[in-house]
C-alpha cells in the first residue's frame, strides 16, 4: 500500500505547488505572522474534505451540474479581482507601513472568511480534486483508494504548514517597505491573472451550455 500512498503524495504535491490564491494567502499571513498556522490548518482541512469528496464519488456532482461549476467560476472571478485589486492598491500606497498596520488589525473572523473564499470559490480546486484526483483515485479498489487519499491529503498538510512556517521565519526580511511592495504587487498580479483565465474559461463554458 506504500506505493499508492507515495503516488497520492507525489500527485498531490505536483497539483498544490504552483502559486495560486491559497498559497499566496497562506504566504501573506505567514509574513504577517497573523494566524498563519490557523490559516494553514483550515486550508489543509478544506483540501481534506475536497480530496475525499472527489476520490470517494464527488466527481459525479460536477459532471451532472454544469451550471454549478459556472456559478462557482464567476463567483471566483469576482472575488479574485477584488482581492487582487486590494493587493495592488496596497503595493501602490504612499504609506505602505500604515496600510500594513491597518491590515494587521483584521479580525480572526475576516481572515477565516477570506481563506474560505480563496479556497472554495476557486474552480480549479474542484477540477483538481473532483476531476483529476477523482478520476484517478476513483478507479482504485477500497484499500488502495484510502492510501491514495491519505497520500494526497498528506501533501496538503505538509505544504501548507511548511509554507506558513517558512514565511513566518523569513518575515523580518520580507516586511521591509520594498519587499512588501513587491510581494503585494506579485500577489495582486497573480490573483488578477488567475481571475482573467477563469473568466476566459467561464465564457467558453457558458457558450457550451447555451449551444
Amino acid at each position: 500500500m506504500l506505493a499508492y500512498y507515495l503516488q497520492g503524495l507525489m500527485l498531490g504535491a505536483a497539483m498544490i505547488l504552483p502559486l495560486g490564491p491559497q498559497n499566496a494567502f497562506v504566504m501573506n499571513q505567514g509574513i504577517r505572522r497573523q494566524y498563519h498556522l490557523m490559516v494553514a490548518l483550515l486550508c489543509a482541512l478544506s483540501d481534506l474534505v475536497l480530496i475525499c469528496a472527489g476520490i470517494f464519488g464527488g466527481s459525479a456532482l460536477l459532471a451532472h451540474s454544469p451550471w454549478l461549476l459556472a456559478l462557482v467560476t464567476w463567483g471566483g472571478v469576482g472575488f479574485l479581482l477584488w482581492y487582487g485589486w486590494g493587493a495592488l492598491r496596497t503595493a501602490m500606497s504612499r504609506d505602505i507601513a500604515l496600510t500594513h498596520d491597518e491590515v494587521m488589525k483584521q479580525g480572526r473572523l475576516r481572515i477565516i472568511t477570506t481563506m474560505l473564499a480563496v479556497t472554495w470559490l476557486n474552480p480549479h480546486v474542484y477540477l483538481d480534486t473532483f476531476v483529476v484526483l477523482g478520476s484517478l483515485g476513483g478507479q482504485l479498489e477500497a484499500e488502495p483508494k484510502r492510501w491514495f487519499a491519505i497520500g494526497t491529503v498528506s501533501a496538503s498538510f505538509l505544504w501548507f504548514f511548511g509554507l506558513a512556517i517558512l514565511a513566518a521565519w523569513m518575515a523580518p526580511r520580507l516586511r521591509t517597505v520594498l519587499a512588501q511592495r513587491i510581494i503585494n504587487a506579485a500577489v495582486g498580479g497573480v490573483m488578477i491573472y488567475i481571475a482573467l483565465r477563469l473568466a476566459q474559461d467561464g465564457v467558453q463554458h457558458l457558450a457550451r451550455l447555451m449551444s
